[in-house]
């Protein structure tokens, strides 16, 4: 069994839990489930913004804790004010150290966030609008095709968007009309490994009415630069701000190279 399915795994325990614990019905008596979503999509097309979906994650499985004491209010007060064009939020506790609290300390911010975490229930997207999220993820590598379309309709229906991430041209068949947005992550999520090219050999093959995110292993503007020739307008970046003594620099001092 590789990490993803381990993941798949506990995923499927933790969601039947919680639904014992917290009905829809409180979920939807959320103030957060009131609120209008912002749009992940015009902040990328704005150009006054940086394209970048700068990500608040504290741990991971293949690297372990990288910044376990991170303040998300801090940091994504330091990301929204520098310009990013979306906040993408771990809320995966037991393999990310992420949670609901951390999300809705980035709600604080006026910059559409995305809930990052391990989609495999109509609930899951429930629980994200009533933290405050206004897009969620789904991960080509863990559904069917036929799961992704019910999932991102069910998402559309409460208002959200749908990225949806793929790592092959094989995935590219679960893009259904109901995807906002279109991920290439250049990290294999079964070994681990990344090769920005593979954002690169999938640019041409996504349909050109969905915006193109590539994710993992940006690291430099000349990658930004790079990908943005081959359609590129979002770019999920997380480890390279994480890893940082102070992320809320690293990310101000990467943003101003971005604009030289």
């Amino acid at each position: 069994m590789n990490i993803l399915d381990t993941i798949i795994e506990q995923k499927k325990i933790e969601v039947a839990e919680r639904k014992k614990q917290t009905p829809v019905a409180v979920l939807e008596s959320s103030e957060y489930f009131r609120r209008q979503p912002l749009s992940l999509k015009k902040f990328l097309a704005d150009k006054s913004r940086t394209g970048i979906i700068a990500e608040f994650k504290r741990k991971s499985p293949s690297k372990g804790w990288i910044n376990a004491e991170a303040d998300a209010a801090k940091i994504t007060k330091a990301y929204a004010e520098n310009g990013a064009s979306g906040l993408s939020v771990l809320t995966d506790e037991k393999f990310f150290g992420g949670s609901f609290a951390d999300i809705q300390k980035a709600r604080l911010n006026e910059v559409p966030v995305l809930r990052k975490d391990f989609m495999i229930d109509e609930y899951q997207l429930i629980e994200a609008k009533s933290v405050g999220a206004d897009v969620i993820l789904l991960i080509a590598a863990n559904l069917t095709v036929l799961q992704v379309k019910h999932l991102a309709k069910a998402a559309k229906n409460i208002g959200l968007e749908v990225l949806l991430e793929v790592h092959n041209e094989e995935e590219l068949a679960h893009i259904c009309d109901e995807v906002d947005l279109v991920g290439v992550n250049n990290r294999n999520l079964k070994t681990f490994e990344v090769s920005i090219q593979t954002s690169i050999d999938l640019s041409a093959k996504i349909p050109s009415g969905k915006l193109r995110i590539s994710e993992s292993g940006i690291s430099d503007v000349t990658t930004i630069l790079e990908l943005k020739k081959h359609g590129y307008t979002g770019f999920l970046i997380g480890e390279n701000f994480m890893k940082a003594t102070n992320p809320a620099i690293a990310f101000a001092a990467f943003v101003e190279q971005l604009k030289n």
